[in-house]
Formats: structure tokens, sequence, C-alpha cells
């Protein structure tokens, strides 16, 4: 951590520090079997593919992986949004899906917990980054939806 710069300064290199982290070591990381929901996502910009592979059982995503590659931001994104909505209702992951957007693209909904997703927060000052960051969250609504292919250009 840097000590001159204060709070903010230490703030941002935790956040960066979490996105190498799940960069390096994404977190569900593998192809799923047994999914019954599957997506694939592209985003021509960067170059970043992936697959997210959901298990739903009783309106719950009971199990949900990912596997591609992609730049730092798309990976990091894409792992950190398994942990999210693993063991969370379908109905919560899609609020989760419009609001981590509008996170990233407009203002943050009042009194919303993003939890470790608020690390991604800083990419709305970088517009060609929020397409890396939301690819797997689309490529995840249309999984849950049926849609198909996700592109974010």
């Amino acid at each position: 951590m840097s000590g001159g710069r204060g709070g903010f300064g230490d703030l941002r290199e935790l956040y960066q520090e979490v996105i190498f982290d799940h960069n390096r070591q994404p977190r569900n990381f593998h192809a799923m079997d047994d999914a019954d929901h599957v997506a694939q996502g592209h985003n021509p910009l960067c170059g970043d593919q992936l697959t997210v592979y959901l298990k739903v059982v009783d309106g719950v995503v009971r199990d949900v992986s990912f596997l591609g590659h992609g730049c730092a931001i798309s990976t990091a994104s894409a792992s950190l949004m398994t942990e999210a909505v693993k063991g969370r209702p379908v109905e919560e992951v899609e609020a989760l899906f419009r609001d981590f957007h509008a996170l990233l693209t407009d203002a943050a909904p009042e009194g919303r917990d993003f939890g470790k997703l608020e690390v991604l927060a800083g990419v709305r000052e970088f517009p060609a980054r929020v397409k890396c960051a939301t690819l797997a969250w689309h490529t995840l609504h249309n999984a849950l939806t049926g849609v198909g292919t996700a592109k974010t250009e």
C-alpha cells in the first residue's frame, strides 16, 4: 500500500489486487457437464470470449461456472459474478444483473450492497472496459432467458 496518498490510493490498490487475484486464479473456471442453462458471450472489440454454465434447481442458481479467455477485467468480472450469484434465486440474480449494469454505466442504485463486485465500479471511467466487465453478466442473463449468444459491441 502507498503511504502518502491517503485512503483513496490504498482502496484503489486493494481493488486492483482483487481484480488481479480473480484474473490469475479465476473461481468456478471450468465447464459443467450437467448444466441446464448455457450461453456464449463475445466482445469483438477486446476479443473476450466465454461460456457461462448454470444449474438451476427450483428457481435457485445452485451452481455456476465459466470457461473462456479474455482480458483481466473480463476474467475477473466473470469470476466475481460466479461467486455473487451462486445460491441466489433467479429473480435476485436478474436484479443484481440490472443493478450491476447500472453501477457501471449510470448511477449505482441506492442501498445496494455489491460486496466484492464494488471493485469493478471504477471501470465506469473507461467506457471501452465497461463492455469487458459486463460481458459475463450479459451472457449469464442470456443463459437464464435462453436467448443465446451475448455480444457487447
